[in-house]
């Protein structure tokens, strides 16, 4: 079964754009290609950078203003380097950006930690908010959290292994002691 434009005629605005002499893009689909020349522009005076700042090597140079308040340190930075230097279409980009934020949280704690501050992770996390607003979801949270952490717990224990019963016994199975003569 094929649709058709009466099909869907009772939708208010249905088909708006289909002349294309009102289509808001109608211009740009006759480009004359000079925009691609380069910089059709006066480019801004790039700002001053006294830090290292990570940007997409799918590009040549930096934005005009760039806006970082923390360069990328430690194992989270090593991490971020590592990412952009694949390009923005690979999972290569993504996924060791995603890792490097968490890792950024435990340096975070532990820097904290170091300069004597306790962090107060239950209020940095929204936990009383979410305990406020969604007591079902924070109860599943933490039910699986814990379920998670015993199960690690039990799976990094030691093992008690039974011992063979001859060695329970002591050394010779028949009880009676061997004389040794010197």
């Amino acid at each position: 079964m094929k649709k058709t434009a009466e099909d869907f005629a009772h939708i208010p605005g249905w088909g708006i754009d289909a002349d294309p002499k009102n289509e808001p893009t109608y211009p740009n689909r006759h480009r004359t290609g000079e925009e691609h020349d380069g910089y059709s522009w006066e480019r801004p005076v790039q700002q001053v950078l006294d830090r290292e700042v990570l940007h997409s090597n799918e590009r040549p140079n930096y934005s005009a203003v760039v806006g970082n308040s923390v360069p990328p340190s430690g194992l989270s930075g090593m991490i971020r380097r590592f990412a952009f230097r694949y390009s923005e279409n690979e999972y290569r980009h993504w996924l060791p950006l995603l890792v490097a934020d968490k890792v950024n949280v435990v340096e975070g704690i532990i820097d904290d930690l170091a300069h004597g501050t306790v962090p107060n992770i239950w209020a940095e996390k929204g936990y009383n908010a979410q305990w406020k607003h969604d007591k079902k979801g924070m109860l599943v949270k933490l039910a699986t959290a814990a379920a998670v952490s015993a199960g690690l717990v039990y799976w990094l224990l030691p093992k008690n292994k039974p011992r063979p019963k001859a060695a329970a016994r002591g050394r010779y199975a028949s009880g009676s002691r061997a004389r040794v003569s010197l």
